[in-house]
């Protein structure tokens, strides 16, 4: 495979509205042809980044370039990008054909130009036949595919799309995710897209880049940001984790420690090379963890043991939430037992847990 090649490129990148500092030393690649998306909760920052590279907001330091050619100065309608908004800013009272075009008639291109690229667009985003509807006459995912194709007609370097599924409720949510990685991936335009929807990022991107207060905290693959979390931030933004505190009390083999957790000593697996006596967090997904229910069985040394406080049924899985002897709660998650008639009867059970060696994620405690 070719080194991916960078087409956005944003160099130590600062931005201050009044008082407060959005964007501090901001830094940031996207490769030709992905699909990338930002991160982040409300108020982090991502929609600024959106802002600033299509030009509807200027930088007040650093450097944003498109295709190694810097975009400073240059007004939002000179510049290679397009902006898909979340409320989607069609036209009332022009038809799906009329919207899609709109761009292209301004540029000054023949009818007979415009009249195939937006047969074209509108064939990629699947609203054949749509052309002379308006968009009081689509639902809510039509007329944001027409938003796409809008942009997308102008054959843009970028394709920005700022919460554009927002406003879809989820089941419609869950089906343009596939659409628009579909259309992407089709049509080789590198897309970033910002959210605060995890699934959303996990589920549609090659890579993603999680934010917090104007920073980046961690940028890589959805598994890689998932499973391989840097720092707690991460790790608790995205999905449900436990976290324990732990301490490194020798080196069992190549990358292979044992740790100190609860009073108990396990053995976990790192690619960091780390001390004994080193202070650590391991990480676990509730996926990981392993109930036991023990009832008047002899509960011995091996594994951790508590009592149920909560459970609750999501149609795929049970999530139960015990209470551990010393006092920490940790989540665990496991596939529903449809035999299984009496699982809301275990509040108040005593189990056991448990993980395999090779689960959880271990990072250093001054990574928090």
């Amino acid at each position: 495979m070719p080194p991916a090649r960078a087409v956005l490129s944003l160099r130590n990148v600062y931005k201050r509205f009044g008082h407060d500092d959005i964007l501090k030393d901001f830094n940031l690649e996207v490769f030709d042809g992905e699909f990338f998306t930002l991160l982040g909760p409300s108020g982090c920052g991502k929609t600024t980044v959106l802002r600033l590279v299509a030009g509807f907001e200027q930088a007040d330091g650093g450097t944003i370039s498109l295709d190694g050619q810097p975009l400073g100065g240059l007004p939002a309608e000179k510049r290679p990008v397009n902006t898909v908004f979340q409320s989607y800013a069609l036209f009332p009272h022009m038809t799906v054909a009329k919207n899609v075009a709109f761009g292209l008639r301004m540029s000054g291109l023949r009818k007979a130009e415009v009249a195939e690229r937006v047969e074209e667009a509108l064939k990629l985003v699947r609203l054949e036949g749509y052309d002379e509807r308006r968009p009081s006459q689509l639902s809510g995912g039509q007329r944001q595919r027409v938003a796409i194709a809008r942009a997308l007609v102008m054959q843009p370097k970028l394709l920005l799309l700022d919460e554009s599924l927002s406003a879809l409720d989820y089941k419609l949510r869950r089906q343009m995710r596939i659409e628009l990685k579909r259309i992407q991936r089709e049509c080789g335009i590198t897309f970033v897209y910002v959210t605060h929807d995890q699934e959303e990022a996990l589920t549609m991107s090659d890579r993603l880049l999680v934010m917090h207060h104007g920073k980046a905290l961690q940028i890589g693959t959805p598994r890689e940001i998932y499973e391989q979390p840097e720092n707690l931030a991460v790790a608790k933004f995205i999905g449900e984790i436990n976290v324990f505190d732990s301490r490194l009390t020798g080196q069992v083999g190549d990358r292979r420690y044992s740790i100190e957790i609860e009073g108990q000593e396990k053995l976990v697996h790192s690619h960091l090379r780390l001390d004994a006596g080193e202070e650590v967090h391991l990480l676990l997904r509730p996926e990981d963890l392993r109930i036991e229910y023990i009832g008047d069985q002899p509960e011995g040394d091996s594994g951790f043991f508590g009592r149920v406080v909560e459970r609750s049924y999501t149609g795929k899985t049970l999530d139960t939430l015990i209470e551990l002897d010393r006092g920490a709660q940790i989540r665990t998650s496991e596939f529903f037992n449809g035999d299984d008639p009496g699982f809301a009867k275990r509040i108040g059970r005593r189990v056991r847990t448990d993980w395999l060696e090779g689960r959880g994620h271990v990072i250093r405690k001054d990574k928090a």
